[in-house]
């Protein structure tokens, strides 16, 4: 989602292939063995990281400066809060997502989750959006996870602390971009 996001933001004009993980096709695996999504490929060059996919889409364009350049040091804030999402939040985010396949409760995980929302809301608090008061590539790279986070128990999530968390969100799930790559997509079939 992130990256659909990010290529949309930059204008990238593409063939989207729409697939079912539990039935990948053969073509895809045949460009990337990982079988997971995205897969963008550009001149022969496979990208298949969603990171390194929204990198790749903003240095084509990036009109409102979402990298923020010119801001050497907000930017490794960024990216160290990206990293600290991806590496240290979203394993987490997957245990509470499907606690009843794992050793601990729903809440146990959401409990040990809390930091990470405490966080964001606390920099929330201070600005619009994570960064600053504009958007930037870390409010990309975070919300999608934050709406799967706020999906696994919607009344509890509406009904938590986390008030900045929470308008941030609802913002994003609101915008005219993330409604835009929203549409469906019929499955991709090899034949």
């Amino acid at each position: 989602m992130r990256a659909r996001v990010a290529l949309a933001y930059s204008d990238i004009t593409l063939q989207h292939r729409e697939i079912l993980l539990k039935d990948k096709p053969q073509s895809m695996l045949d460009y990337s063995a990982k079988g997971t999504v995205p897969v963008l490929i550009v001149d022969g060059r496979v990208i298949d990281e969603s990171l390194d996919v929204m990198l790749w889409a903003l240095e084509q364009k990036d009109s409102d400066n979402w990298i923020l350049n010119g801001n050497q040091t907000l930017q490794s804030e960024m990216f160290e809060l990206i990293r600290t999402c991806d590496e240290n939040f979203k394993p987490i985010l997957d245990y509470y997502k499907y606690s009843d396949r794992h050793p601990l409760s729903e809440i146990e995980y959401r409990d040990q989750s809390m930091w990470f929302l405490q966080k964001l809301d606390n920099q929330l608090k201070q600005q619009n959006f994570l960064m600053c008061d504009d958007v930037s590539l870390a409010d990309i790279a975070i919300f999608p996870f934050i709406r799967q986070y706020a999906f696994v128990n919607k009344d509890w999530f509406d009904n938590n602390a986390y008030v900045y968390l929470q308008n941030w969100l609802e913002k994003w799930l609101k915008s005219d971009l993330f409604l835009s790559i929203m549409q469906k997509h019929e499955l991709w079939v090899d034949y």
